[in-house]
């Protein structure tokens, strides 16, 4: 399977950049939870291949998407690798080639990444959601355009997936209550005037790494949200420096009761590992729905 992939894309890559073109090494990358990763050293540089034969067949596609946006509204604040080619499940599996990032140290790493982010955030949309559904991790992803940040939330984000849990691991009316009474309560608990900026989606200290060049976004859910949705996520795990916090504010203060706020939007990513692993988080959903009802 692995060697019908290299040799589609040797060919696809000679049509590229000619005939000279020759595929010299495939390195193993670890670190993946999802797909299969090589790095590829060949005569017009060093690329980054990631497949999966079982995931949804435009999982790739979607996401080639998203790092296409965020390459766009990043400008120079923030590298996001380039996207060669991307395809959908069908003969071969479904794969993704982008620009390789060498990791690598270089000055001032935390505060360029605050800073950077603060600038993508700064971009304005018309309206919340996205050109197209995706993906978080393996989860579908609904981003119908809605001009109203507190309608999206509760329809595209909480009520889809509540629905996703429903169908695969069953939830009692009971619990169904407590979401649907909390969807309802939304418009007072979040801001009406949002603003929606593009974001990453899915920021986890896995979803970015650091370079020579500087910090870099990998691994996107992106579409266009309030902006505190991005910091319920790098706020959810951990992994993010005091230099990084401080550098977003310094560059684009906060709302006041963001902190409150990052704990609703965190229901999102509880809600979705629930539907992924079931245990705890299940639990964990309903006592913030119930803080917040």
């Amino acid at each position: 399977m692995e060697e019908n992939i290299l040799n589609f894309l040797t060919e696809a890559l000679r049509n590229r950049f000619g005939n000279s073109f020759q595929l010299m090494q495939t390195v193993p990358v670890g670190g993946g939870c999802i797909s299969f990763a090589r790095k590829l050293k060949t005569s017009h540089g060093t690329f980054f291949l990631k497949w999966n034969a079982s995931c949804p067949d435009d999982l790739f596609v979607r996401e080639a998407e998203c790092l296409n946006a965020l390459r766009k509204n990043a400008a120079d604040s923030l590298l996001v690798p380039e996207v060669l080619l991307a395809t959908e499940n069908g003969s071969l599996p479904g794969f993704i080639l982008l620009e390789y990032l060498e990791p690598g140290s270089a000055p001032k790493q935390d505060e360029k990444l605050g800073y950077g982010l603060a600038h993508l955030h700064r971009e304005a949309g018309d309206k919340f959601g996205f050109s197209h559904n995706n993906y978080c991790g393996l989860t579908p992803q609904q981003n119908d355009w809605t001009g109203n940040w507190p309608a999206f939330f509760a329809e595209n984000r909480l009520a889809y997936l509540v629905r996703l849990i429903r169908d695969s691991r069953g939830i009692s009316s009971a619990d169904l209550k407590v979401y649907e009474m909390l969807m309802g309560k939304l418009p007072q608990l979040l801001p009406l005037r949002s603003v929606p900026v593009l974001i990453h989606g899915d920021l986890w200290s896995g979803n970015f790494l650091y370079t020579s060049r500087g910090p870099a976004l990998i691994d996107p859910a992106s579409y266009y949200a309030d902006r505190e949705m991005e910091l319920s996520m790098m706020t959810l795990f951990g992994g993010f420096s005091n230099r990084t916090w401080h550098a977003y504010q310094e560059s684009f203060p906060l709302e006041n009761g963001w902190e409150e706020r990052v704990q609703l939007y965190q229901l999102y990513h509880i809600l979705n590992h629930f539907l992924l692993f079931g245990g705890h988080y299940g639990y964990q959903a309903l006592l913030i729905s119930k803080k917040f009802i």
